[in-house]
């Protein structure tokens, strides 16, 4: 990317070997709002205050997942998650929402015929749900963003108010070989005919998009 660069305030800094840091991510708690205290209809600044009841620690990252019949402003419209931060408590969050019932053409894509563009058939969701597995896809696109530019002032390309990240340079591109409508050859799940290109554990299987490559300045997929 033209115009990366690297926080000025927390610079990546290689270890006493001369590696690279590694990030690790501890899942801290979960909490749920089964009776959704502030309505089935939220701002964006009612995500970000949900974000901080979750009370995450200085670093940390706290998720907010919406159901498909809650609505968020600008849900749809003009995006399927954001992430955002704290700089004060040195905290950042994602919030992703569930596309089934509202836009899956959108947000779910490629496990639903796609809203716009060229049309292909959608391919089978490893987990078996088109909005969670549309979720996954976007969490993992989030987390990629909220880990290399967690404050606005790191990895990006182009303007801060509308910036490329790991994952939205890639858009749409899953496996090798992919171009607008497809996803990419992906590996095929031989019992369900699902298409994924991660495993996760207790043999889950996951779609996860690719990330932006700085040393090859290409995206770079799992397969």
């Amino acid at each position: 990317m033209d115009q990366q660069y690297l926080s000025k305030a927390v610079q990546a800094t290689p270890n006493a070997a001369g590696e690279a840091k590694k990030t690790q991510v501890l899942l801290a708690n979960q909490v749920s709002d089964d009776n959704c205290s502030m309505g089935k209809s939220l701002t964006l600044a009612q995500v970000t205050a949900l974000a901080a009841s979750a009370k995450p620690k200085k670093g940390g990252v706290a998720l907010v997942f919406t159901a498909q019949d809650v609505t968020v402003e600008g849900f749809c419209m003009s995006q399927c998650g954001l992430h955002g931060s704290d700089a004060n408590s040195g905290t950042a969050y994602v919030w992703v929402g569930n596309s089934a019932t509202q836009c899956p053409g959108q947000c779910a894509w490629p496990f639903h015929q796609p809203e716009y563009g060229p049309q292909g058939p959608p391919l089978m969701p490893p987990n078996g749900d088109v909005g969670v597995d549309g979720m996954i896809v976007n969490l993992a696109s989030e987390f990629a963003g909220v880990v290399t530019n967690p404050f606005g002032d790191a990895y990006y390309q182009g303007s801060s108010d509308a910036p490329l990240e790991a994952a939205t340079a890639c858009p749409g591109q899953f496996g090798s070989g992919s171009y607008p409508g497809y996803a990419g050859n992906l590996k095929t799940d031989q019992a369900s005919g699902a298409s994924y290109n991660a495993n996760g554990a207790q043999g889950r299987k996951y779609l996860l998009p690719a990330l932006f490559d700085p040393s090859t300045s290409a995206c770079s997929t799992l397969v």
